[in-house]
């Protein structure tokens, strides 16, 4: 008998933000899913929500873009000065969030307790400090799903905030199961901190069809300055310096093809501004038609404000010809995953985690190393010709990723997550 015919445990999931269409709020949707289809609860903590308010609690502070929040995070990673004062600003945020996160369970009484992200980046200091003072004293089982580490990003590397990484992110705790999305993070976690891992990589519902085109999505192209004889190139990734866009912009240039556009669909996030500005300079530049539509890319359908369509990524999907996938580090590649998915051919950049766990699975993709070369531009000017291969390369990407990469899997793992909880 599985543990799932057993026990219908309820979970309370917690970040910094469940909404939108970053990676974090996207793979807590599809954990979401399977956990309701097999007659599991989900309620959901964070500072920014796009969930049902039904099962949801809103925490304003939580939300890495809260003006208090801000203020402290610049005092540790910009100025890299950690006075009285900002220690005790920090004190008194993380209690004003550790009532929140109480208020949460009583509210809803959820059975396990995951924490998306907020153990692993320290984007909200206080907030993740809460978390391991709650879970410390509460002894709840929690699952700690880990995306991004602070020790694989250079902004936040800080002798004053070290203390607080070695209380919390993550913390070493016995009632705390640890889960990474990449096979790399799990190796270096388990060096710092001695805690074992379980490795759930980024996923889709392989069970369901693609989306294609149809009568709502019929004039994406058109709404965005696009012909229907265009090459629609897709880089489906926010605009930050790692996702290499500058690669992007110049396989476009160097395909020479008669109309084409490079389509971003994020926006910048939490990083600034100012690398968006440096590829819109360099597109430019290299005179390539660059359309950046985070405005006109949302998790519903729908109308904004003044009128205009919204699309879905998955519509934006549905209309392309070929993804970049150019960056430098992944925490594993959602856009990877999501691109097999519909079956669209990709051009990847040999990140590290990409060579280590999906590489080696068999993947078919056109593959480069840091920079592209004319044997780059030329195996990509082939495959867009060839139907045949095209439908090859989409067939074995998308079986692969059914084995490797779905909501089966996601069920295997939960499953010894919670045989660790309540036993077999």
């Amino acid at each position: 008998m599985s543990i799932w015919d057993r026990k219908k445990p309820s979970f309370g999931f917690v970040s910094t933000r469940f909404a939108g269409t970053d990676g974090v709020s996207l793979e807590t949707e599809k954990w979401a899913e399977v956990l309701n289809e097999k007659g599991c609860s989900a309620y959901f903590m964070a500072g920014k929500l796009d969930t049902d308010p039904e099962v949801s609690h809103l925490a304003p502070k939580t939300f890495f873009h809260h003006e208090e929040i801000l203020e402290v995070q610049h005092a540790l990673f910009t100025e890299k000065r950690r006075s009285r004062q900002v220690s005790q600003k920090i004190h008194a945020l993380k209690e004003e969030i550790r009532d929140e996160i109480e208020e949460f369970y009583q509210r809803f009484g959820f059975d396990i307790l995951v924490v998306q992200n907020a153990l692993a980046i320290p984007v909200n200091i206080p907030f993740g400090l809460a978390l391991a003072e709650f879970i410390a004293e509460s002894e709840i089982p929690t699952i700690a799903h880990h995306h991004d580490f602070y020790w694989e990003r250079q902004r936040f590397h800080s002798f004053a905030a070290m203390e607080y990484f070695r209380w919390a992110f993550p913390p070493f705790q016995p009632h705390i199961q640890h889960v990474v999305i990449n096979s790399i993070a799990g190796e270096e976690l388990a060096r710092r901190t001695g805690a074992s891992w379980t490795l759930i990589p980024n996923i889709m519902d392989f069970k369901l069809l693609p989306q294609g085109v149809d009568e709502y999505n019929l004039d994406f192209r058109s709404e965005i300055g696009l012909d229907d004889d265009h090459l629609l190139v897709l880089q489906p990734t926010r605009v930050v310096s790692r996702k290499g866009i500058e690669t992007s912009i110049e396989l476009v240039h160097r395909l020479a093809h008669p109309k084409s556009s490079l389509v971003i669909t994020h926006e910048s996030g939490d990083e600034g501004f100012a690398y968006q500005r440096r590829v819109e300079e360099y597109a430019g530049f290299m005179g390539v038609d660059l359309k950046i539509i985070p405005d006109r890319i949302s998790k519903d359908r729908g109308r904004r404000e003044d009128g205009l369509k919204q699309y879905t990524l998955w519509d934006a999907y549905s209309h392309t010809d070929l993804v970049t996938y150019p960056s430098l580090y992944e925490g594993y590649g959602n856009a990877f995953v999501e691109a097999i998915f519909f079956r669209k051919p990709v051009v990847v950049n040999r990140y590290p985690i990409f060579e280590v766990d999906i590489e080696t699975k068999g993947f078919d993709a056109v593959v480069f190393d840091s920079f592209i070369s004319q044997e780059t531009i030329e195996e990509v000017r082939q495959l867009l010709k060839d139907s045949d291969r095209l439908a090859e390369m989409a067939e074995t990407n998308y079986m692969l990723g059914w084995r490797y990469l779905s909501y089966e899997m996601l069920e295997e793992k939960l499953e010894m997550l919670l045989v660790n909880i309540y036993g077999s």
